[in-house]
């Protein structure tokens, strides 16, 4: 019975935790939509300058501030050049953040930007959707737990030899005839 009400316990939480994955993906993707709208706007006055003198390549308009005799020029070539690097960043993980859910979890599981994600899990409020997305993920999540837990178990109690049934020797089994 205490079995029983385990498997339901571990199986619940599972479910819990299965069902808080769409929602930290859509909050990731969110953070990432609103870092890439913020970091186009802060691109757009050195967009236009490309545009007008580099044909809209803004690794040449960074190279022609470095290669600047003025200080001043050389020193926002640093600050630009962060800026371009942060936008093909967002642009990256925007593009990624599009793509099929399963493809969207893998990309946070394996490739995520490390300082978005921390953001977002600093920022993440638990939430339980109601959507099939996150039903499907918190059944998978439930099952998976409760399943590996019992797993762990069963072989620990196994390689410890409780459950066993102990074979009767042959001679054992006629002595009693």
């Amino acid at each position: 019975m205490f079995r029983g009400y385990l498997r339901l316990l571990l199986f619940g939480f599972g479910l819990l935790v299965g069902v808080q994955v769409p929602g930290f993906i859509d909050d990731y993707g969110k953070r990432v939509a609103a870092h890439r709208a913020e970091s186009e706007e802060s691109l757009s006055g050195f967009r236009e300058t490309a545009a007008r003198f580099f044909n809209g390549d803004l690794n040449a308009l960074v190279a022609h501030y470095k290669a600047s005799s003025d200080e001043v020029m050389r020193s926002d070539a640093q600050s630009v050049e962060h800026l371009v690097y942060r936008a093909e960043l967002l642009e990256g993980e925007w593009l990624a953040m599009q793509g099929p859910w399963y493809a969207q979890a893998w990309h946070l599981a394996s490739a995520a930007d490390r300082e978005l994600l921390d953001e977002t899990i600093a920022a993440y409020s638990y939430q339980v959707l109601l959507a099939p997305q996150a039903i499907a993920w918190g059944l998978s999540g439930g099952l998976l737990l409760a399943w590996l837990v019992e797993l762990v178990v069963l072989g620990a109690g196994w390689t410890l030899g409780f459950g066993r049934k102990h074979k009767i020797i042959a001679h054992e089994q006629r002595h009693w005839r």
